[in-house]
C-alpha cells in the first residue's frame, strides 16, 4: 500500500510540470504495470485525455495541460506550433479549441482536439522548450502564422510583441525566411521585416493594438498611429481634433523618472494647443466602454464645434 502511495505522489510531481497530464510510457516508466494503469482509471485517479495521455486527479485541466496533452499524444516529434504556440508566447490571442501540433509525414491518426501540421522536415534549432514542453520558435511560431494566412495588422502585432518581450531576434527570423524562400508567407515576412524597426511598425505593444481594436468596434475613426508632434512620438493622434492619445503599460512606463517623462510632454502638447487623454493597459482591458465613451466624447465635441 505504501509503495503504491510513493508511486502516486511519483505520478502528481510528472503532472505538475506538464499541466497536469501525463502519458502511458511514463507510468511504465515508473514501474507500474499495464493492469496498475488501468485500476487508476477505474478508481478515478486517471482520466484518458487521448489514447496514451491522462489527467491525473481530475478531468478538468487548463490551457498548459491541453497543450501537453497533445504534444505527449503527438510523441516522439510533435511540438507545439502554429497558433497554439504563439498564444503560448504570450504573442497573440485565440478562442481556438484544437491545440495545433507540427508533426512528421509518418502516418498518424486523427485525434479530436489536435490540429495536425505535417512537414518533412523541423530543424532542430527551430525547435525549443518552453518551461519544459517542446514548441517551435518565436521565429519559426511567425512564419508558420503567415504561412497559415496571418496578415495585415494581424501579424505586425506578433512581431512587435515578440520584440517587445526580446523573443525575437529579427537577423535570426531574416535566416529562417532564407532558409524557406518559396514558402507560403516568406513573401509577406520578407516585406515587413525589411522595413520594420523595433517597436514602430504600426503598434509599439499588444496594448495599443486593443486601443486600434476597440476603435474599430466602435466605429471610431482610426488616428495615426505613432506619430511625431512636438518633437516626440505619441501613440494616436486624430489631427482634425488635435486630440492626442497616450496608451500606458507597466513594460513600458516602470520608474518615476519615465512618469515625470510623461507628464512633461503631456504639458508641453497642452501648452501647444492640443488635447491628450492617458490610458492605462486596466482601463483598454477591462473598461473598454469607458474608454470609448472618453474617445468619443472628446471627438464629439470637436465636430460640434
Amino acid at each position: 500500500m505504501r509503495g503504491r502511495v510513493a508511486t502516486d505522489h511519483l505520478i502528481a510531481a510528472i503532472a505538475e510540470r506538464q499541466g497536469g497530464v501525463v502519458e502511458h510510457a511514463q507510468l511504465l516508466g515508473l514501474g507500474i504495470s499495464a493492469a496498475g494503469v488501468h485500476r487508476r482509471i477505474q478508481v478515478g485517479r486517471l482520466h484518458p485525455r487521448h489514447r496514451g495521455v491522462y489527467a491525473v486527479g481530475h478531468r478538468r485541466i487548463g490551457s498548459d495541460g491541453l497543450a501537453w496533452a497533445a504534444v505527449l499524444a503527438c510523441r516522439p516529434d510533435g511540438v507545439l506550433s502554429h497558433m497554439s504556440a504563439a498564444v503560448a508566447w504570450d504573442l497573440l490571442r485565440s478562442s481556438a479549441r484544437a491545440v495545433d501540433v507540427t508533426v512528421g509525414l509518418g502516418g498518424r491518426a486523427q485525434r479530436a482536439g489536435i490540429r495536425h501540421h505535417r512537414t518533412r522536415s523541423l530543424p532542430a534549432d527551430e525547435v525549443t522548450a518552453l518551461a519544459g514542453l517542446p514548441i517551435t520558435t518565436p521565429a519559426r511560431t511567425v512564419l508558420d502564422l503567415a504561412a497559415g494566412g496571418l496578415r495585415g495588422r494581424r501579424l505586425e502585432a506578433a512581431l512587435d510583441r515578440a520584440e517587445l518581450l526580446r523573443l525575437l531576434d529579427f537577423a535570426e527570423l531574416k535566416q529562417l525566411l532564407a532558409r524557406y524562400p518559396r514558402r507560403r508567407g516568406t513573401p509577406r515576412l520578407v516585406a515587413l521585416s525589411s522595413r520594420y524597426v523595433a517597436g514602430t511598425v504600426s503598434t509599439r505593444s499588444h496594448l495599443e493594438e486593443l486601443v486600434l481594436e476597440l476603435c474599430d468596434a466602435h466605429e471610431i475613426a482610426r488616428p495615426h498611429v505613432n506619430t511625431i508632434i512636438e518633437g516626440h512620438e505619441r501613440d494616436f493622434f486624430w489631427p482634425h481634433a488635435r486630440l492626442v492619445v497616450e496608451a500606458d503599460s507597466y513594460a513600458w512606463h516602470r520608474s518615476p523618472s519615465a512618469l515625470n517623462d510623461d507628464r512633461e510632454r503631456d504639458v508641453a502638447l497642452v501648452l501647444a494647443g492640443y488635447r491628450v487623454l492617458r490610458f492605462t493597459w486596466e482601463q483598454v482591458t477591462r473598461r473598454r466602454e469607458y474608454v470609448a465613451s472618453a474617445l468619443l466624447a472628446a471627438l464629439l465635441r470637436v465636430d460640434l464645434a
